[in-house]
């Protein structure tokens, strides 16, 4: 039977943010022009760098170097939850779609918990 390897799209924490960058977009694109060029792009590349960090992460060789990435996520993921709060301050969204954003974060924030976590176990080095 062949070895079965981990793969980046195995990643659970990858998969949440990488989706959720996209939902992300799609809310942003309906905003109008001055909405997206101040809050709507700094909220999109916030949102893109948790899963472009987590990929960078896992292609880096040392354990010490996939954490190090894998912490950037994390204070991207801060970021993105004060950019909600401002949208949802600034009627940008709904309080409604503000509490679904937050508590997706919550989740990411467990996940990318969890793949530091197993790094830190699984790898020597």
């Amino acid at each position: 039977m062949p070895k079965e390897y981990l793969t980046l799209e195995k990643i659970s924490a990858y998969q949440m943010a990488f989706t959720f960058s996209n939902d992300i977009w799609k809310a942003v694109l309906a905003w109008d022009y001055f909405a997206k060029d101040t809050v709507g792009k700094q909220l999109v590349r916030a949102v893109d760098s948790i899963s472009a960090n987590i990929a960078e992460g896992f292609g880096r060789y040392s354990k010490k170097d996939k954490v190090r990435f894998y912490r950037i996520s994390m204070g991207s993921l801060e970021e993105v939850a004060d950019w909600i709060k401002k949208s949802k301050a600034r009627e940008l969204i709904s309080s409604h779609d503000s509490n679904e954003y937050l508590q997706t974060l919550d989740g990411l924030r467990k996940e990318i918990y969890n793949l530091i976590n197993y790094t830190n176990e699984k790898l020597k080095y």
